[in-house]
């Protein structure tokens, strides 16, 4: 019996509809559909053209640190820009600072969930605490490896974002004492959070319980690295009575897991 053979074909990117294009390219970092993807073809720099496109920006792929952090933040300001004021969600690791993080908060009121990881010197606590001012929508607030928050900021975070759902610190303080008075902010100032990380803190059991009574509506609570806590009997059973999703010191943390959800530009490159 001769038997026959289907060529093979390569699909025809171009044919896909303009919802399902524009949903794969929202998936590549900011800087790759800026400098390249858009660029392929007038299809696809077109649906690039929506407003739409531009309600979450993303730049966070380890890729970016070929660029410097100066032409990062230029291409950044463009993409805040290309979102007319819709911009909804910006995750921004290894690079930024103040002057940025003012830009994002003049042109971004509709911002739901801030990101910021791994951030130089040059963003300052002062720099955050002056842009949360301008994010009364904010729902989310992701702070990893920086040195971005003290005492005064939660105070600052609580009655400038009334919404504030979750909440994620990593390795922001050192000395037990300050962590605790963090804690006590969280509790005073976000009675409503629903998710709350604090990973690799030096909290100690005061200021786990004051949080636990500051925020009963707690759904999620991960507390890996604070390997001062000493959880009693008690204090366990509190929690697990409390929080439906428990994380514990001891549960192991993957450095390669981004828990944020999902999180350097050639100067020659024209954002025009």
């Amino acid at each position: 019996m001769t038997s026959f053979s289907i060529p093979a074909t390569n699909p025809n990117w171009l044919e896909l509809p303009k919802k399902i294009t524009a949903n794969i390219l929202k998936r590549l970092d900011t800087v790759e559909i800026l400098t390249s993807a858009r660029n392929v073809c007038p299809y696809w720099w077109n649906i690039c053209k929506d407003t739409l496109m531009w309600r979450t920006i993303r730049m966070s792929d380890i890729h970016i640190l070929h660029y410097n952090s100066s032409n990062l933040s230029k291409i950044c300001c463009y993409a805040v820009d290309k979102s007319c004021g819709g911009l909804q969600d910006i995750y921004i690791k290894y690079f930024g600072n103040d002057d940025l993080l003012k830009y994002v908060a003049d042109r971004a009121s509709q911002l739901r969930r801030l990101r910021i990881e791994d951030c130089p010197r040059s963003l300052s606590k002062e720099g955050l605490s002056d842009a949360v001012k301008k994010f009364p929508l904010l729902e989310e607030l992701h702070i990893s490896k920086c040195h971005l928050l003290h005492t005064a900021s939660f105070d600052t975070i609580g009655q400038s974002c009334p919404l504030l759902k979750s909440l994620k610190l990593e390795s922001f303080l050192a000395e037990n004492e300050a962590c605790d008075r963090q804690a006590f902010g969280i509790a005073g100032k976000m009675p409503g959070l629903c998710h709350l990380e604090i990973l690799k803190n030096n909290l100690s059991n005061e200021g786990l319980i004051a949080i636990l009574d500051g925020c009963p509506l707690l759904e999620s609570l991960d507390i890996r690295g604070c390997l001062h806590l000493d959880l009693s009997e008690s204090i366990w059973q509190r929690c697990k009575k409390q929080v439906k999703d428990l994380r514990l010191p001891a549960d192991y943390i993957d450095e390669q897991d981004d828990t944020c959800g999902d999180i350097h530009l050639n100067s020659n490159i024209c954002c025009v």
